[in-house]
């Protein structure tokens, strides 16, 4: 590698910490909080009760039209099938709590207990629904409503009011499924309500509870997400309290955190958007909280119902993608956006390989992190072939650098610095030798990196999976622990990013010893800076990766000491007397060639000169005359 080579290195490398900073929210750790296993019954918190119901007017006496639904027995109706439990509260009939029956919490998975994955409350979420009357408001979460028709995967509620006016609440849990189709219909309300009404006002909100190992971690990849009828997904901050009102229609939003998601899409598109993503504190046990407030199209005649439905699951890319069979909308919902692959170069990488590499090892049963070395050893066969011409063409120069002194002893003086280097890339060229050769394996391995930076920690197969002495390769890795926090590095001591980092000190020695066997002195005493800061760099990577995933640490770890051992071979295997030999015989020729010419940075090197010689020979000319 030259110059030019350890330079677009180290901007590669800058791009990786850029990137990784851009993504943290600079926080600590927060130990692990048992999350609390609520039952169907219980309320939301009275604070978020008050405000709800502080938020529309209500009227109190018999002109209410639903006046005798605000007196009943509240009760839980529950949907399930083997992927899911939804119970549905007969007050306000909305969903109250959802379990995922396959997963569980770090918190449970550490002690060994089997409880479901509590992923919405009642305690601390919540939904509900606005009818504007002409004489009130009609909120839903105000009344009681009567389950009429009830099995284990349908559910009907009604609301009956006055002159035989009805709403009809409809729930349907599709069969070994994570969605729910929930419809509202009403009937003889023509009359209650004005004229022009075509809406139906909702609010949402959930606190999202923390059900990974690491606070940060979690925290970074956990998000307030929804889709753009017509155009793509956008999102609210990761690492702080944001607000906006959405300009357009919106078909699905989405309450996620880093591996499970509870979306509410739309038959017809939300209007009047307003959303809120709150960034909790640390040590509350709870990552963010998510508000929405939204509009749907509602036909107060009862010949179409508003239709919705509801996705309640995990974050897993194909099981997503796999959603918009289902959907009850003509156009693409396109959940597996909420799986985030990267930048679009790093994101067709991900999505066209990665995926289907991952998915191939997966299936063959094999412990995660063998996949991750399956994957590793694959890149590198991919790589090798560019690496092997990039490592020869720094071999090449190696071999030449005797000749190259004699050219810089030639040329001693500054000024004399583009002849110097002209006449340096004209010695490449009649010996065969590109500089540039060794950016081509950087420009190739690079988008790799960032691809497996953005893919691992949104694997969720990787979540709970042990390997060695990691038990869970979504999270960090402990090798030592205390109860306290130390900045810029947490309360523990990740031994996956140690090795990470040991080894791209390794790998950064090796590369800077080839770099220097290149050199002139004059050079080595110019990229001496740049040497240390590539010496730095894994210091740097210390601190930003040591409460990063051990599945990611891991596979960096294991890429970069099969690029440390690809190097040792090559140097290994390189016999420095036969390759100067062949680039001799390619001097000999090219030198009696009268049509050989200088290409490439020895050609534009040239042209150069030239200008610069015919630049100063007028100059000297107009002096001359004057």
């Amino acid at each position: 590698m030259d110059k030019n080579t350890i330079i677009g290195l180290v901007l590669m490398f800058l791009v990786i910490i850029g990137f990784g900073w851009y993504n943290s929210s600079q926080q600590q750790d927060l130990p692990p909080v048992e999350q609390t296993q609520t039952q169907p019954s219980q309320q939301t918190d009275s604070k978020q009760k008050a405000t709800a119901q502080a938020s529309v007017l209500t009227a109190t006496d018999s002109t209410d039209i639903f006046f005798a639904a605000t007196q009943g027995t509240q009760q839980q109706v529950v949907l399930r099938n083997n992927k899911v439990s939804v119970a549905i509260d007969t007050k306000g009939g909305c969903i109250s709590e959802v379990k995922l029956n396959e997963y569980k919490s770090y918190t449970d998975f550490e002690a060994g207990r089997e409880n479901p994955l509590l992923l919405y409350t009642a305690r601390h979420a919540g939904m509900d629904l606005v009818i504007d009357a002409k004489q009130q408001q009609v909120p839903f979460s105000r009344y009681y409503f009567t389950p009429i028709e009830v099995t284990d995967s349908t559910a009907v509620l009604r609301l009956t009011g006055a002159h035989g006016a009805t709403i009809d609440l409809c729930y349907t849990l599709l069969p070994d499924n994570y969605l729910v189709n929930f419809s509202v219909q009403a009937k003889g309300m023509q009359g209650m309500l004005p004229t022009g009404t075509k809406h139906l006002a909702m609010t949402w909100h959930d606190r999202v509870a923390q059900h990974e190992k690491g606070f940060y971690f979690e925290n970074m990849y956990s998000t307030l997400t929804y889709k753009v009828h017509g155009d793509d997904t956008e999102k609210l901050s990761e690492n702080a309290t944001e607000e906006e009102s959405v300009t357009g229609k919106v078909d699905w939003i989405a309450f996620k955190n880093q591996y499970f998601s509870s979306v509410l899409m739309a038959k017809q598109p939300l209007d009047e958007v307003d959303l809120k993503s709150e960034q909790e504190e640390e040590n509350c046990g709870y990552l963010k909280h998510y508000h929405a407030q939204m509009k749907a199209a509602f036909d107060p005649t009862g010949a179409t119902a508003t239709e919705f439905q509801f996705f309640f699951g995990p974050n897993n890319y194909r099981l997503l993608q796999s959603m918009d069979d289902y959907r009850l909308s003509e156009t693409e919902h396109d959940l597996q956006e909420l799986v985030y692959l990267g930048w679009p170069i790093v994101r067709w990488i991900n999505r066209y390989f990665t995926l289907y590499v991952f998915d191939f090892f997966t299936r063959m049963g094999l412990p995660m992190g063998i996949v991750l070395l399956l994957i590793t050893i694959l890149l590198r066969i991919i790589v090798y072939v560019p690496t092997r011409k990039s490592y020869m063409s720094s071999a090449k120069m190696r071999v030449l650098k005797p000749k190259v002194d004699l050219i810089a002893a030639k040329y001693p003086k500054q000024e004399d610095a583009l002849k110097r280097q002209q006449e340096t890339m004209t010695l490449y060229s009649q010996y065969g030798v590109s500089p540039m050769g060794g950016c081509l394996p950087m420009l190739i391995q690079m988008p790799i990196w960032i691809a497996m930076f953005n893919f691992v920690p949104n694997a969720i197969e990787l979540r709970q999976q042990g390997f060695l002495w990691a038990d869970d390769l979504s999270t960090y890795d402990s090798l030592l622990s205390w109860d306290f926090n130390i900045w810029g590095i947490g309360n523990h001591l990740s031994l996956f990013c140690l090795l990470f980092c040991g080894t791209n000190l390794l790998y950064s020695y090796m590369t800077m010893r080839q770099q220097r066997e290149t050199m002139s002195g004059e050079q080595a005493q110019q990229m001496k800076m740049m040497q240390w800061m590539m010496m730095l760099m894994p210091l740097f990577f210390f601190f930003m990766f040591n409460k990063y995933s051990a599945g990611l640490n891991y596979y960096y770890f294991i890429s970069l000491l099969f690029s440390a051992l690809t190097m040792w071979w090559l140097r290994r295997t390189t016999d420095d007397a036969k390759l100067l030999a062949k680039l001799e015989a390619n001097y000999e020729a090219n030198k009696n060639n009268p049509n050989k010419k200088p290409s490439g940075l020895a050609a534009r090197l040239e042209a150069l000169q030239k200008q610069q010689a015919e630049m100063l020979k007028q100059q000297q000319e107009r002096q001359k005359r004057h």
